[in-house]
């Protein structure tokens, strides 16, 4: 291995550095006693920084187990949150690939719980727009709790309705709205009660689409309808009477045709 092939290297640059060593000290004259001074001073710089490398590579080590460990730990936490399966790790990996994959792992599910509870918080805050607008119950679900994926679909369908039944009441009040004016006009009505003065409102979207608001519209259109037929039949009867009338008082036809317009 290239490792093993740079480890003989390095102790072949020891040994020449020693070699060296040893014929500068006999140029130089140093006695013996000396020579073996110098030579365990070598040696303590060497192992003290052999002892200090391999001291940050056990530290190393202890690190990555370390984090192995509260990655695990962290791991079968969001497994049992997210309500997943728990994450199997591959034994015959290193440490360090091992450290790497959890981390990763990790990583991915913080993700997954953060995205899941944005988009609670984001159904939570629609659901209660169209709640106070529907005047319905909010969706039942654990707000304590990290939502399921199955949670989340059904809350999704659960506001998706809501909408659609405020589309439905809002066209529904709409067109109810524009025939209720247009029959108030032609009764010469005056809105007299604050239902009917909410209803005529120019501000449309103030109007709450309740279910007890829309049946209340719905009985004020028939009201209202009851009253302009009650009318017509009222004038119906009342124009039978007047040309009866003409008719006994023989009136002339150009009398009627001035009267008539009224």
């Amino acid at each position: 291995a290239l490792s093993e092939v740079l480890a003989a290297e390095a102790a072949s640059c020891l040994n020449r550095a020693m070699a060296a060593l040893r014929d500068i000290w006999e140029e130089i004259g140093i006695s013996e006693e000396q020579r073996l001074e110098r030579t365990d001073v070598v040696k303590k710089h060497i192992k003290s920084l052999l002892d200090m490398m391999v001291a940050e590579e056990e530290s190393l080590k202890e690190r990555l187990l370390k984090s192995i460990a509260l990655c695990r730990k962290e791991l079968d936490t969001l497994c049992r949150e997210l309500q997943l399966d728990p994450f199997e790790t591959e034994e015959e990996s290193t440490i360090l690939q091992m450290e790497k994959n959890l981390r990763t792992r990790v990583e991915v599910l913080q993700k997954q719980k953060r995205d899941r509870k944005q988009e609670l918080k984001a159904l939570q805050e629609q659901d209660q727009d169209l709640c106070g607008i529907l005047r319905t119950a909010l969706f039942s679900i654990d707000t304590g709790s990290v939502p399921s994926l199955e949670d989340l679909d059904r809350y999704r369908r659960h506001v998706a309705s809501l909408n659609t039944l405020k589309e439905q009441r809002r066209e529904e009040f709409v067109s109810n709205k524009r025939q209720i004016i247009l029959l108030m006009e032609e009764l010469d009505h005056t809105p007299d009660t604050s239902f009917e003065r909410d209803v005529v409102c120019e501000d449309e979207e103030a109007f709450c689409l309740s279910k007890d608001n829309i049946m209340a519209l719905q009985n004020l259109l028939q009201q209202l309808e009851a009253r302009r037929a009650l009318n017509e039949a009222v004038c119906s009867e009342l124009r039978t009477r007047i040309i009866t009338l003409w008719e006994r008082l023989q009136i002339p036809e150009g009398e009627r045709e001035s009267s008539a317009v009224h």
